[in-house]
Order: C-alpha cells, then structure tokens, then sequence
C-alpha cells in the first residue's frame, strides 16, 4: 500500500557560493516543495509513494516531474495546467548572516487550480496515509478549496491524514486570510500533526506558560483535547549557535505520553532547507512500521539531522544510513 503525499511542487532557485542575491550572477535550480520532500525522504526509504498536485504543461513542469520520477515516485495523479510553476528564491546565509527566501508563487498552475483538476479519489485509492500540510490553504482561497477536498477524499477513503502546519506568514499575509480558522478546520481532520507548541498556540489563539518539555507537553494535551481524532504530534526543537551550527532535538506525543530526544549538535551545515521534511517523513517512516514514540522521534531525528549535510530540498538518504546514523559519526565509510 502506497503513502500519498499532496501538495505544490517548486522550483527552488539560489546563487551559487552562498553568494547574496544583489551579488548574483546565475542561479541554480533545483525542485522541491514541503511535501514533494516528504515524498522524496519516503520513496528512498524504500516506501511505495504517490503524488497529487498540478503542475504547469511546460519544460519546467516537466523538470519537476523527473525530479519526482528520478526518487521513485508515481506521478500519474499530478496533472498539467497551463501556467507558470511557482518559485522560490533562497540566499544561503553563513556564520552570523541567516538564510532568507524570496517567495514568488502567486498565480502558479497549482495556486490557481480547481480541485477537480486532481483525482485524489484515484490518488487516494488503496493509500494508507494521506501527508499534507498548511502551505496549500496559505496559498489563497484556491489553495483552501484544494486542501479541503484533499481532506474530503481522505476522510471519504478512510485514510488517515497526516497535516504539517508549516505556517508561512509571507503566504497568508498576502490576501486576506484568517489562518487560525482554517487551520483548524483543516487540523480537526488529521490523525498525525506535525507542530509544535507555537503552531498549536496560534490555532488555540492561547500561550502555554511552561518551559521546555513540560511547555512541549502542555500544548500537546491541549491540541489532543481540542482536536478529538489527533492520535500523534510530532515536532523538533531548534537552538541556532550559529548559521552553520545547530542543536536539534525530537519530541512525539500521543495521549498516553510522550518521547523526546537528547539535543545534538549539527554543524558544518549544508543546507537547512527540507530538514523539517525531513523530519516527518522519518517520524511516518516509524509510524507506518507500527513503531513506538522512541524510534519515532530517533528516525526523524536522524533523518532531519542527515538532511542538514545535503544541499538541495530532498534527502535522498537510503535506509542503511538512517539505521547507521549516529551523531558525530563522520569517518569515512569503507
């Protein structure tokens, strides 16, 4: 049985070099999109994936389909569109200068597609898990009449869905948008929330006033009871030493408890962007193998903690090296 993961595939453009952007000559290109990364993390993974979405019935459109193909990737529920592909652009940062990202994606073929230009009945047909998230609603009214029917076929299917927050102010910002509401409408539908305790405080529009894990817990309780089919919250925790330095840690929490890991230190960064994709899919990696909330957490961990070392959106890292990661572990493999 299959994953299906739903959303945007982009196209992620950036000067070579961690050059800034005024300094730029070129830019390189690669593809990817939160849940495109997911799916990509999956099918190295050696699990079966489908993808949903639309993309635009051009080169570029055909770039990101051999991207998804290239990973394993049955790609016979995206549909093609005229329009543009949506973009983003990303300045690398370094030492003390942060990353940023430029988004240009308004108006793009996904953006502005009908829901019935997608079969998520036939993508959805047989899955075991239905992986989307908050940036399609963030999108526009469009991007929410998308994601409710995405949730409709699922819930119609009796799949369970798996929603990552992934709030982009910039995205909601841009029209006039209540994201609290239909974030919860959308959360009210998933089995498995990837958050943490600020993404469950702007759907509950309410603090949580502990510290550290008890904070972590706190909010989780609160999501479990305002949220009656939540079964799993997954979330990392992140200390930035610098752009090139991080200490990571992973949490999942059920109803009945929960399991967080110690911090690590990953350093030498690569490329952060896709770690928080990373992340999920090792979490849903343990979770469709029935695995308890320790290895949840210490798949995802690793799996997000390897990203870190991998430039481009996907982590194409094979199972052998997730069951092989260990922090610090960086000789040569012979």
């Amino acid at each position: 049985m299959s994953i299906t993961c739903f959303g945007e595939i982009l196209l992620r453009m950036s000067p070579p070099g961690r050059q800034m952007m005024v300094q730029a000559g070129s830019l390189d290109m690669v593809v990817g999109g939160a849940e495109a990364n997911v799916a990509s993390a999956l099918a190295s993974l050696g699990r079966a994936v489908r993808f949903a979405g639309v993309v635009a019935d051009n080169p570029l459109g055909d770039r990101a389909l051999a991207a998804l193909r290239a990973c394993g990737i049955d790609t016979a529920f995206v549909a093609r569109a005229g329009g543009r592909m949506g973009l983003y652009f990303l300045e690398a940062g370094s030492g003390p200068r942060p990353s940023a990202i430029t988004y240009d994606r308004a108006g793009s073929a996904f953006a502005e597609a009908a829901p019935e230009t997608i079969d998520f009945a036939g993508a959805l047909a047989g899955a075991r898990l239905l992986h989307c998230g908050g940036i399609t609603p963030a999108l526009g009214p469009a991007g929410v009449a998308l994601a409710r029917a995405a949730h409709r076929e699922a819930k119609a299917a009796g799949v369970p869905i798996c929603f990552d927050g992934n709030y982009r102010a910039q995205l909601w910002a841009a029209w006039d948008s209540d994201p609290a509401a239909i974030l919860r409408e959308l959360v009210a539908d998933a089995t498995i929330l990837i958050g943490n305790h600020r993404d469950i405080a702007l759907l509950l529009a309410r603090d949580f006033s502990g510290e550290g894990e008890d904070r972590r817990r706190e909010a989780s309780e609160a999501a479990f009871a305002a949220f009656p089919n939540l079964e799993l919250i997954a979330s990392t925790a992140r200390h930035l030493v610098t752009s090139d330095h991080h200490r990571i840690s992973a949490r999942v929490d059920s109803r009945a408890g929960s399991h967080q890991t110690d911090d690590i230190d990953v350093t030498g960064i690569v490329d952060r962007i896709g770690t928080g994709d990373a992340f999920a899919a090792g979490v849903l990696d343990g979770w469709l193998a029935g695995a308890g909330l320790e290895v949840m957490a210490q798949r995802g961990l690793a799996l997000a903690a390897l990203k870190h070392t991998i430039p481009g959106d996907m982590c194409p890292v094979s199972r052998a090296m997730v069951d092989s990661f260990s922090a610090g572990a960086g000789d040569v493999r012979r």
